[in-house]
């Protein structure tokens, strides 16, 4: 049968556009649709299994920095990196905190979306033994069912660059581990690619925290040696009104003369304050910065501060009652607070002030507390403090009296906690000495530290000689000829360039004064070689195994503690609660006498044979003055000494009894 020519014309045209669909594919609309759905880029290994918080550390990038040097070691090298957080799991993770454990002498320039905790301090920050970071401005890692998957709120990337130190070209500088950092968390495995580290946290089922407060909708409580709260006690448009309160609730911690500082990190600043003052009134950097900018009709001769770190301190006891600059519940205590031990009453400062805002955030809706919190002491320790983590709002009694409660617009928690005192660094130190030995062990060398222009005259890292033990009533620059003259005694070598001193302004003799079966003595002594004098002074020893047969003590208050265990809390009796200053001698001529407290403590031995004194057991391991821990010495007192003391005499008259008249049995 033969078709009309138009429907071959018809078939003829449907055949070439099936043809060319075949064998051309689709159109170009077409060809776009399928690129838009071609899957991303891969998750990290292992991030899809894992059900909790996913950490990675990937290397970017490194360049050889100026001077090129042959000494590989030395040489620096600029890098750049990223770690990310991300959370896979069901738990909102509030106030992350990631530790980074560098192994290559790293020095950190920069970092986005966090800020160094710790006490690392800002950029550029050493961060050779590790770093320890907290998200800013987001703290806070949502869950996926909680935001659809949003990974803007359940994840945080941060970029790093800095400067590293002592590999090839061709070696990949990654660190030794990274971990969460936060109470509870675990981060079992550690899995190590060519460019990039991977771990998978989850929560400890086993972990109680016996620090921190009850759930609530924020970050539980914690508590540490020194706590402080940042309330936000009235917001308005651009400014509100906060108070701080420092709470020392730590045993052994205390503070003398506190000052404290933080950073504000978007341009803040403060207008007026009570209970507490900066060092510096001054309010040329808001002129010049940008709060001149953006308020341009602002008053700022009426201004406390401007500064980037303010440095504030607490306000003497007298204007406790001044109606404009005090006149709030625990304020003004001279920047004193005592172990709670001691005085639970003074064991707390408090003190408020209102901050003004710069755009964006001068909604009364948009609060920020300031960062990098540190506080510092004479004469005590040294502290870490947290990164301010948000916190349910304080609460306080009604001003009326009714017994109703105020509650904070906002809040948000630091906790400080003493750290043992770097080598060459401490802010006291200790001496041993014993019946059996006629040589003292002096403090360490540069225990807290020398200066440069000391150290052309004596050697920095010499080791402390011994001396009599009468000389530890001498100050450091008297006791030379001493030392001398004992080394010449006991035959001992006396180097061209004597060690330094231990320039403590506190040091603290232990003295074995008996050792029977039944029990034994020790005698402390406290010597105050500086210029001020030390009001309702404490100090504590650390006994790992004599403390539990502690008995009396004739000069101090003595407690035996529940925490820390095996420590023993003296302070001063009434009348003697001050550890007074140097004082000149009788004449020109005579040395200097320090402050001077002491006391005899007795000890029984509930297991004698427990205990051996000489060997160690009866000196302390720890040593406390004022909440510093006190640097120790690097040996004990030797029986030797004593021994290669004796006249020649002596021993050749015990010679010749013992051979005319032998043992008999």
């Amino acid at each position: 049968m033969k078709m009309p020519w138009m429907k071959l014309i018809c078939l003829a045209f449907l055949f070439l556009s099936l043809r060319n669909q075949i064998c051309y594919g689709a159109p170009d609309d077409y060809d776009d649709y399928d690129e838009e759905e071609e899957p991303k880029e891969k998750n990290p290994p292992g991030q899809d299994k894992c059900n909790g918080i996913f950490l990675t550390y990937t290397f970017t990038e490194r360049n050889k920095e100026l001077p090129h040097v042959k000494n590989v070691t030395a040489q620096a090298w600029s890098f750049k990196s990223k770690a990310t957080l991300v959370n896979t799991g069901l738990e909102e993770l509030k106030g992350w905190k990631m530790f980074i454990r560098f192994q290559h002498r790293e020095v950190l320039v920069s970092a986005t979306n966090a800020i160094l905790v710790d006490g690392a301090g800002d950029f550029p920050a050493k961060v050779e033994k590790g770093a320890t970071l907290s998200g800013y401005p987001n703290t806070d890692l949502k869950t996926s069912v909680d935001t659809a998957g949003d990974l803007t709120k359940m994840s945080t990337e941060i970029e790093f660059t800095g400067t590293m130190f002592g590999l090839n070209e061709k070696a990949i500088p990654l660190p030794k581990s990274i971990r969460l950092a936060n109470d509870g968390w675990k981060c079992p495995t550690l899995t190590t690619y060519r460019t990039f580290l991977t771990t998978c946290c989850h929560k400890d089922p086993k972990y109680k925290s016996l620090n921190q407060s009850a759930k609530g909708k924020y970050t539980p409580r914690q508590y540490g040696d020194v706590n402080l709260m940042y309330d936000v006690l009235k917001s308005y448009e651009g400014s509100y009104e906060a108070q701080v309160t420092i709470d020392n609730d730590g045993t052994l911690s205390r503070l003398d003369n506190w000052n404290l500082t933080w950073e504000w990190m978007r341009g803040e600043f403060i207008h007026s304050m009570r209970g507490a003052y900066t060092r510096r009134i001054e309010y040329s950097d808001c002129i010049f910065g940008l709060p001149g900018q953006y308020l341009k009709g602002f008053d700022f001769s009426q201004v406390m501060n401007c500064e980037k770190r303010p440095v504030i301190s607490d306000l003497p006891l007298e204007k406790a009652n001044d109606t404009e600059i005090g006149h709030i519940p625990n304020c003004c205590k001279n920047g004193s607070l005592v172990s709670p031990v001691m005085d639970e009453n003074n064991a707390r400062a408090v003190f408020q002030l209102r901050v003004y805002k710069l755009p964006p955030d001068t909604p009364k809706t948009v609060l920020y507390p300031p960062q990098r919190w540190n506080i510092t002491s004479l004469v005590s320790a040294h502290y870490h403090c947290s990164a301010p983590v948000r916190v349910d709002p304080s609460a306080f009694p009604e001003a009326t009296g009714t017994g109703a409660k105020t509650y904070a617009v906002a809040s948000w928690q630091v906790v400080c906690n003493m750290t043992k005192p770097e080598k060459k660094r401490a802010k006291c130190c200790v001496s041993f000495t014993a019946y059996y030995s006629n040589g003292a062990v002096p403090c360490s060398t540069c225990a807290c530290g020398c200066d440069d222009s000391q150290t052309d005259k004596c050697n920095p890292s010499s080791r402390a000689m011994l001396l009599p033990p009468d000389a530890l009533l001498l100050p450091a620059v008297n006791r030379t000829a001493k030392i001398k003259a004992y080394a010449k005694l006991k035959k001992k070598p006396v180097p061209r360039a004597m060690p330094c001193p231990d320039n403590c302004v506190v040091s603290i003799n232990w003295h074995v004064s008996s050792d029977h079966k039944a029990g034994w003595t020790a005698r402390m002594t406290l010597f105050n070689w500086g210029e001020t004098q030390f009001k309702d002074w404490y100090a504590a020893v650390e006994l790992k195994k004599a403390a539990s047969g502690y008995d009396d003590v004739y000069s101090f208050n003595g407690t035996k503690l529940v925490s820390p265990k095996n420590t023993i809390f003296f302070q001063g009796l009434k009348g003697l609660e001050y550890l007074i200053e140097i004082k000149n001698g009788s004449s020109d001529s005579k040395p200097k006498v320090p402050g001077k407290q002491q006391s005899v403590i007795s000890f029984t031995k509930k297991k004698p044979e427990a205990i051996n004194i000489r060997k160690g057991d009866g000196f302390p391991s720890k040593v406390f003055f004022n909440g510093a821990e006190c640097a120790l010495p690097d040996s004990l007192p030797s029986a030797a000494t004593l021994l290669s003391s004796m006249p020649l005499l002596f021993f050749s008259a015990i010679a010749f009894l013992l051979i005319t008249y032998p043992f008999h049995s």
